[in-house]
């Protein structure tokens, strides 16, 4: 939760204390309980250096093929543009059609322009316009 706590530019508000702690365990709970979602970490040295999480999600459409969502991508700040955030996203690839995914998705926040740049040179592109309400 720190590497999310530490994001100014596309952050939840996101932070481990006394307050939010529940609601990270139970999340970290329904997470690791599901075969179809799973979070993983990047280490270094045995710090965690990255995070991210993959989710599978059948289709109704697409002939009825399996998606893979991948959320939460975040790297340290001091780790960035060494090629961890590559190989997290290609190992969420490789996770997710290992499993059956026929593609991935994933959105960005419209703010952080350096990831829409890495994700385009990893081969995405912009598809579809996202919409959001918080209940």
């Amino acid at each position: 939760m720190r590497l999310h706590a530490a994001d100014t530019l596309g952050g939840h508000g996101d932070g481990w204390n006394e307050e939010t702690a529940s609601a990270y365990a139970a999340a970290f709970a329904r997470i690791v309980t599901s075969e179809d979602h799973m979070l993983f970490v990047a280490e270094a040295g045995g710090d965690v250096i990255g995070t991210f999480q993959v989710s599978l999600v059948p289709c109704l459409t697409a002939r009825g093929a399996t998606r893979a969502r991948l959320e939460a991508v975040q790297v340290r700040a001091d780790r960035r543009s060494g090629g961890v955030g590559a190989a997290m996203v290609l190992f969420a690839e490789a996770w997710a059609r290992e499993r059956g995914a026929a593609f991935v998705e994933l959105t960005s926040n419209v703010a952080r322009t350096d990831a829409h740049r890495f994700y385009a040179r990893l081969g995405y592109a912009q598809s579809h316009l996202g919409f959001k309400k918080s209940l």
